[in-house]
């Protein structure tokens, strides 16, 4: 059974709007091996199935990259790979997504769905602490990545050091979206409000969302889907 003590996740606290908005928009739409990812992870991993980015948000980022004719991808923090495969579903042929997390075991739950949908040979998976890896990419100056998107749902505590690293491996109009910005409506509360075991993400939240509406090299927009959204376009 699922943790009964996490709040749900999501501004829409009324849950009837919300089953609305995926009964009418989202469920229809979802690719068959992306609920079969977010069965298994139910069933494998009831307590942490939160971790997975709800059925519109993954729409959502889907759409985005078809806008963007986003081609090449990054993804820190995998879990069991819902929004990974929705990426990849969402990328041409020759599209090539590297997907970065510490944990090749949550990824494996995930794994023979996005091989059912054909999307294995977008995907670079690499079992890694993500801080050194993009370390190693910004320091090869002659072989320097550049990718369209980044999608961040990872440690939270780091998302200031993932953001030092990836405004310089995204190009100029390439986006990198923060999953969990609003963590779970604790931004907006006060700290003696939050659980105790919250509050350092919270804190660190609280410090990513001041630094990015201040960032003269990004156009921020939040987006309140899911657990909060925030896009940064590279401008310069």
């Amino acid at each position: 059974m699922a943790n009964t003590n996490v709040p749900p996740k999501g501004i829409l606290k009324s849950e009837a709007l919300q089953q609305y908005i995926f009964k009418t928009f989202a469920y229809p739409r979802e690719h068959e091996q992306l609920k079969a990812i977010r069965d298994a992870t139910a069933e494998k991993l009831p307590n942490l199935s939160i971790m997975g980015i709800p059925v519109d948000q993954g729409l959502f980022q889907s759409m985005l990259l078809r806008l963007m004719n986003a081609k090449k991808t990054m993804e820190i923090g995998v879990f069991t790979g819902y929004s990974l495969l929705a990426t990849a579903l969402a990328l041409p042929q020759d599209g090539q997504i590297t997907a970065i997390d510490t944990s090749r075991e949550y990824f494996e739950v995930g794994l023979p769905f996005i091989k059912k949908a054909g999307m294995e040979h977008k995907i670079k998976f690499i079992e890694s602490d993500a801080i050194k890896v993009l370390s190693e990419m910004c320091s090869n100056k002659q072989q320097k990545e550049e990718f369209d998107f980044v999608f961040i749902d990872a440690d939270k505590t780091s998302y200031m050091k993932y953001h030092k690293h990836v405004k310089q491996l995204v190009r100029i109009g390439g986006v990198i979206a923060y999953d969990n910005t609003l963590w779970l409506g604790y931004v907006a509360q006060n700290e003696e409000e939050v659980p105790e075991g919250a509050r350092d993400a919270r804190k660190a939240i609280l410090e990513l969302n001041t630094s990015l509406a201040s960032d003269k090299s990004m156009e921020v927009c939040h987006v309140s889907i899911g657990d909060g959204v925030t896009l940064c376009r590279r401008i310069g």
